[in-house]
């Protein structure tokens, strides 16, 4: 892509993507790869020599650092040591597009398949965790521009209709209220020739800067005495002795145990980890701050958050600042579960993404993209996190989010902190958090299911939702790749 911006993006800048860009598009920036990090400014200065712990956590994203924040209200007076390789929320936790789902299971569907027993319970415990935050967020002034705003799921097929309504049902069984809307009022909420109907679902969570979070958890922790190491890449997590030590290039730390935090980079520090997800390239484009009269071309005076419901999907939202955030559907995999800086940037990918935002909207077919940006997600087959532990019980491990991390991670943070204080607590006998998804298979397995599911995905797309073989044969065994 050298020399070239993605389709309808203004020039490229210094403020064109973030972080390690494309061949050929001008600027960098130490900060990361997503707008969302701008202007945070160094958070704790890199490992220097060897220290002692109670606790070491690799990774300062939101499960690093949730899980920090429940250690120290468990037991304050525990020593714990973050230690980062980047900076505070460089990797998912500070690159994706902020929606704030109350859901631990993925969504209510999701969440029916695969843990029908404990389902009120899992929806119990997902209404309180995003109550939870909301409520630390307030607390701790931390000005992250969280709206509980709801979500509108939106129908550009006739046959996502009739999903739509089923939904409503399965909805309200959990409590949550939900309103169908038919084209005309589905417009009047957001305006969009390709729009048939919707489904609002105003408790359906809401929108945050992730970046502002991230770095407002890490304040707290530091308020708290947790000692946050950027610039420090963990080479080594070993056992040593009864507890772990954990390798950078600067210093190690000794502590007793270990929280493996680093969800779509975590076969990078264990590999073993590698069999339980697949990391998955997303990517997004970011406008140029609407006016008002551009605004007001399309509504969205509600500023809910939007998605489609085919099986590929974008999800889409206002920025404070007016601008339009535009992600998903072409997730990427990389041969042998490869993942770094020189695969953030797809041209291909970028153009499509470009493509279907003016199909969309053609009505702001004078709104630039100014920034865009991508990073690896972690996906299991049932797409729900899983937990588990490493190294004969001294680290502690979550990972697998499917991109909707926001606030389960959080409840992540109290399952991984009562792993390591309170192995009798009850929140570690459901299914959800004792057992795991079914593992992908190593190469060039993985690949071929991988790329065959894609292929499935796309044509149930076109064929009215009509899901085929392969893919019924993976909804029979429960698992699946998220598109």
């Amino acid at each position: 892509m050298a020399g070239a911006t993605p389709d309808g993006v203004a020039g490229a800048s210094s403020r064109g993507a973030a972080g390690a860009t494309p061949d050929g598009v001008a600027g960098t920036s130490s900060r990361g790869a997503a707008a969302w990090l701008d202007g945070g400014g160094p958070v704790g200065p890199p490992l220097t020599g060897d220290r002692r712990a109670d606790v070491v956590v690799v990774g300062a994203g939101f499960t690093g650092l949730w899980t920090a924040l429940a250690l120290t209200d468990r037991d304050p007076s525990l020593d714990v040591v973050v230690l980062e390789a980047a900076v505070v929320g460089h990797g998912a936790s500070g690159r994706n597009g902020g929606f704030v789902d109350p859901s631990l299971t993925h969504g209510i569907h999701n969440g029916l398949a695969h843990f029908p027993g404990e389902i009120d319970d899992l929806v119990r415990l997902g209404t309180e965790n995003l109550a939870e935050l909301t409520a630390f967020v307030r607390q701790h002034a931390i000005d992250c521009h969280l709206d509980l705003v709801g979500a509108i799921d939106v129908a550009t097929e006739p046959w996502q209709l009739a999903e739509l309504e089923a939904s409503v049902a399965i909805l309200d069984r959990a409590g949550e209220r939900a309103t169908l809307l038919d084209a005309e009022a589905m417009r009047k909420e957001v305006d969009s020739p390709t729009y048939l109907g919707g489904l609002a679902r105003p408790d359906g969570g809401g929108l945050v800067d992730p970046g502002a979070l991230v770095r407002g958890l890490a304040r707290v922790a530091g308020e708290r005495g947790v000692t946050i190491h950027e610039g420090s890449p963990v080479v080594e997590l070993r056992a040593a002795g009864t507890g772990v030590c954990a390798a950078t290039p600067g210093g190690q730390v000794r502590a007793d145990r270990a929280v493996i935090a680093t969800n779509a980079y975590s076969h990078r520090l264990l590999p073993r980890l590698g069999r339980w997800f697949v990391p998955v390239y997303d990517h997004v484009l970011l406008t140029a701050p609407l006016t008002a009269e551009q605004l007001g071309r399309i509504g969205w005076e509600g500023r809910q958050g939007l998605a489609d419901t085919a099986n590929q999907f974008h999800y889409y939202r206002l920025t404070p600042d007016d601008r339009i955030l535009w992600g998903g559907y072409d997730a990427i995999y990389r041969y042998g579960s490869q993942v770094g800086p020189r695969y953030d940037h797809r041209r291909a990918t970028y153009d499509l993404l470009a493509r279907n935002f003016r199909r969309t909207f053609p009505q702001l077919d004078d709104v630039p993209f100014d920034r865009w940006w991508g990073g690896p997600i972690a996906t299991t087959t049932r797409f729900t996190v899983t937990f588990g532990a490493a190294l004969g019980g001294r680290a502690v491990w979550a990972l697998g989010y499917t991109g909707l991390g926001v606030a389960s991670s959080r409840f992540a943070g109290r399952v991984l902190t009562d792993r390591l204080l309170a192995p009798d607590s009850p929140l570690l006998d459901l299914a959800f958090t004792s057992t795991r998804p079914m593992p992908f298979p190593p190469e060039p397995l993985r690949w071929a299911g991988v790329a065959l599911t894609r292929r499935a995905i796309q044509r149930a797309d076109a064929r009215e939702g009509r899901r085929g073989p392969w893919l019924a044969l993976l909804d029979r065994f429960g698992i699946g790749f998220d598109s």
